[in-house]
Order: C-alpha cells, then structure tokens, then sequence
C-alpha cells in the first residue's frame, strides 16, 4: 500500500506545531453507552444553553479551534459545513465547543467567533464558549476537532475522531471514512453504531492552566 509522502509530512508537521493528543489533566467522565455528562454553557449571542434542553434529539459536539490545521482541513474543504447542514436539516442539533483559555491559541471574543463563523459558512446550532475548560474536561477532550455523538435518549453513542485520515492533507477528505455520519446514519436507521470509538487526532486543546 502506498502512502503519499505529503500526508505523512502534513501529519508531522502537526504534531510538531500544534501536538496530537491531549492533555493529562482532561479526565474524561464520558462513556460510550453511558449518559452523557450534563452540562450549561453560553453561546457566543449570551444565550445559555443545557444539554438537558435538547432531550429527544440527538445532539453533535464538536470541539473547536479554527486556528488549527486539523480543523481547517475539514472547514477549508467544506466538509464539517456540509457534514452540519446535513445534520441539521435533519433535526440534529450541533454544538461546537471552544474550550481554549482566554488569551490562548483558538479563543476568541464572542463577536470575533461569531465573525469566524460567518466567514467560513458554518451550519453549526452553536458555538458555545467553554474558556475554563471544564466542560472539555469533563467531556475528556482533547484534540480539535475532539467529535462526540448522544442519541435522543440522552446516551452518548460515539466518541472519538472525526475520520480515519489523521492528516492535515485537505486531499485526505474524500474518501475518509466519516465515523460521525457513519455513527449518526446508523443510529438514526435503528442500527448498532460500529465504530463506537475511534482515536481522536488534531490539536491539543489549549486548556487553562489549573
């Protein structure tokens, strides 16, 4: 099998600026076939928003960082836009989620997010703000794009990568494997979801210092 000799750079090169995996002191509390961890962030308009608000649906988190290559693989391409307007249209609910400090790589002020947001075309229901880094520990995030999937029920059901190319090569998109509408088709179809987890790769989330 060959492999292209620009992914594996671009890989490299991610790990070398921005680092793959996460932090030690995301501890997660977020099982696969466990519920999922209740939580009340703000979006970036102020509005609060629980998690416990979108019972009876299921629910997407995403954790963000547009200044991460990773991340940018994925909304340079179009491919987390369309992956979120299909989604969405669908009755899903999508929450992207910054847990970067303030002051840190990926933050920004909510109208500067917002700003972000509009300029890349993103279907996303919101972006909440999560500087303290509670919610991403929680959750065990780690990387950005770090995906999570909850069925109506409240049960998270998918946690991990958002693929199985973890490389920064835009290339790499069309023909990945999309472990989060793979998870999603086959839980909205009755189906067992197959992966239930996959290993998560992209930036390490610029947590808070504690």
């Amino acid at each position: 099998m060959r492999i292209r000799v620009s992914s594996i750079l671009a890989l490299v090169a991610g790990l070398l600026l921005w680092g793959l995996g996460g932090p030690r002191t995301a501890q997660s509390q977020a099982t696969v076939g466990e519920p999922a961890p209740s939580f009340t962030l703000p979006d970036t308009d102020g509005e609060s928003h629980s998690l416990s608000d979108f019972k009876g649906t299921y629910v997407v988190l995403e954790w963000l960082n547009f200044e991460c290559p990773f991340v940018g693989k994925h909304y340079g391409t179009g491919n987390m836009q369309r992956l979120q307007k299909t989604f969405t249209e669908k009755g899903v609910v999508w929450l992207s989620i910054v847990s970067s400090a303030r002051g840190k790589q990926g933050y920004y002020p909510p109208q500067e997010m917002t700003a972000q947001k509009e300029q890349r075309d993103a279907h996303m229901s919101a972006i909440l703000m999560d500087p303290s880094g509670e919610v991403g520990r929680t959750y065990g995030a780690t990387v950005t794009p770090h995906m999570y999937v909850i069925n109506p029920e409240g049960t998270l059901i998918y946690k991990g990568g958002i693929d199985d190319k973890p490389t920064t090569d835009e290339a790499d998109v069309k023909g990945a494997t999309n472990y989060v509408k793979t998870a999603l088709t086959q839980a909205m179809n009755g189906n067992e979801v197959d992966p239930k987890t996959a290993a998560p790769y992209g930036c390490t989330i610029k947590y808070a210092s504690k």
